[in-house]
This record gives structure tokens, sequence and C-alpha cells, in this order.
């Protein structure tokens, strides 16, 4: 057993572990975050939410900040290019929810993102950086806690984490995420944890710090723990449609077990992460989703090649059934 799963505390927001979801486009929406709390994730962050689309009152981006059914804590990510605009749009967050945490992305490398000024191009603009920072932490007047997520640098030309976190500390932060790539290599390559490691020796325990990239099995989470000495990880593609992932996790970091989960388990918390979507998209649009979803929930079983040919001409809640229910 081990002492790197422990509570942590984000500002005023008081967490029981240290394992988290990162967010994700297209993915970190509120159906899938009620499943992997079900997995035992221990924090949650939104899709990443457009500052502009926010304060011109966009119906389907404030549907995407709300808390998810069974959600105990979560995060709303919001990323932008004006520190006014991010302020206003930190303070529609707070009147249309009742999330625990506010998080600035400065990380998506992403070019719709990017060229509009946002994201990741604030890691080559620490001064930006720390102004929309002051800004979101002044707005939310203490009423939840401002944390930023950023990466390594723009390129290897450009690395800038140690500048960017102390802007986001300047700033009022009260926890800063890192993503150990630049933009440059976007998803590619592989993450550099020295720069984590790099970090949080800079940050020096003022804020915590949470690493970011390449915890793809529980083994790679207690390594990065060993090796960067930072308060949490965050795990994003390795979650996709393997919510089971942070059960693994936590399991291992507290007992140094691996149980496998069988097929039968997995699809049963498919058909819940199906029955939320339905219910908040719509069954057309949340069978859409589900195939690429499902097609994860098989992976790595028997037989899942064929089977993943029949997931993905799916179109409606009956088709999985009569899909699946043989393997359930």
């Amino acid at each position: 057993m081990s002492d790197f799963y422990h509570p942590v505390k984000i500002g005023n927001l008081s967490l029981k572990g240290n394992i988290f979801l990162a967010p994700m486009a297209d993915f970190s929406d509120a159906s899938y975050r009620s499943v992997c709390y079900d997995c035992g994730v221990d924090f949650t962050y939104t899709e990443l939410i457009s500052s502009e689309a926010l304060v011109r009152d966009n119906k389907k981006t404030l549907d995407m900040i709300v808390r998810a059914p069974g959600e105990p804590n979560y995060a709303v990510q919001i990323f932008g290019s004006s520190p006014q605009i991010m302020a206003d749009a930190a303070r529609v967050v707070l009147a249309n929810t009742d999330c625990n945490c506010i998080d600035i992305n400065c990380g998506c490398p992403v070019p719709k993102v990017t060229k509009t000024g946002a994201g990741s191009v604030l890691t080559r603009e620490p001064e930006k950086l720390h102004l929309i920072t002051k800004a979101v932490v002044d707005a939310v007047e203490g009423k939840v806690p401002v944390t930023v997520k950023i990466r390594k640098g723009w390129d290897n030309n450009h690395i800038t984490f140690k500048e960017c976190g102390q802007a986001a500390l300047d700033g009022g932060a009260a926890a800063i995420a890192i993503h150990g790539r630049t933009t440059a290599q976007g998803y590619s390559g592989e993450a550099d944890w020295n720069a984590i490691k790099e970090l949080v020796e800079f940050i020096d325990g003022r804020i915590p710090v949470f690493g970011n990239g390449d915890v793809k099995t529980p083994e790679d989470a207690k390594r990065m723990f060993e090796e960067t000495g930072c308060d949490g990880i965050m795990i994003g593609r390795a979650a996709q449609g393997n919510p089971f992932i942070f059960t693994k996790v936590r399991e291992f970091l507290t007992t140094g077990k691996i149980t496998d989960i069988p097929m039968k388990t997995s699809l049963k918390m498919g058909f819940r992460e199906l029955d939320l979507l339905v219910k908040a998209t719509g069954e057309k649009g949340a069978c859409m989703k589900m195939r690429g979803r499902f097609s994860n929930y098989i992976r790595g079983f028997d037989g899942a090649k064929e089977l993943r040919l029949k997931v993905i001409q799916c179109s409606t809640v009956q088709d999985f059934e009569n899909v699946l229910k043989e393997y359930m």
C-alpha cells in the first residue's frame, strides 16, 4: 500500500482523493462524467467551454456546464483570450451552475482554439495568462477556487511552464495542472514527466500541482507519482470508453492489486451511459455517440473486432440491446 492516493485541497474545496478525469472535448460530457464517478474518479472537468459562447447565453453551451447525475464535485473549464470576457463568462457559470471550481484552459493545442488567441497560445504569453487568471479570480469573489491548466510550452524553443506557473500563482490560482507536452507535439510523442517534476519543485507546495500525459495504466499512475511528486493526476485518453481505469488505479495505489473487469460489467456501464445520454440529448444523438463509446467498452475482450462491426451500425437503444444482450 502506498501513500500516493490521498485527499487533496483546491482552495476551499476538499476532495477525498487525487485521481481526476481530464477535460476532453466531445468526451467529458455530463453522462460520461457520471459513469466515471460510478467507477471511482475523485474529480471531473467539463469539456472546454467557450467564454464567448457563455457570455452570448448560447443554450447549447449552457447545457454543457450542468452538473452530471450523481456528480458530487466538478469543475467547469473555460477558454478565451480576453480577460474581461473570461471574467464575464465565469460570472455566467456561477449564475447557471453550482460547480465547485472554475478551470482556465491554457493548454488546448487544437488550431481552432489557438487561432483565437486562447488555449495553449497563452503559454507564449505568461503576462496575458496572469491577467486572465486574475480577472477570473476577481470575478468569482472567492465563491469557488480557480485553477489553471497549462502545457510544457509552445515548442522545444519556447519552454515556459515555470513562467506560466508563476503567472497563474500570482493571479490567484488555487492549483495548476500541467500536460507534459508542447503545443507543437499535440498528442504525439511522449509526455515529459520531468517538466511536471520541475514545476512541482518550482511551486514548492504553495498550491497543488497535478500531472497529465501518458497515464495509460495503473502502473503508469504510480510511476507518475513516484517520478514527479505531483499532488494528483489527470487521466484523459486512457479513460475514453474506459471509466474502469479509475477503479483500477485506485485499487492499485491502495492495495497493489488490479482486478480484471469482466465484459458483462463493462457493457452494463456502457448501457448506463447510453441511458444517461438518451435522457440528456435524445435517442438519435445518444446512439450515434455511443457507437464509438461502446466500441471502447468492448475493446480487449474476445471477439471485440467482429462485435465492433455490429456496434457501429446500431441506431437505436434496441439495436444495441439486440447486438450486446448475449454478452450481458
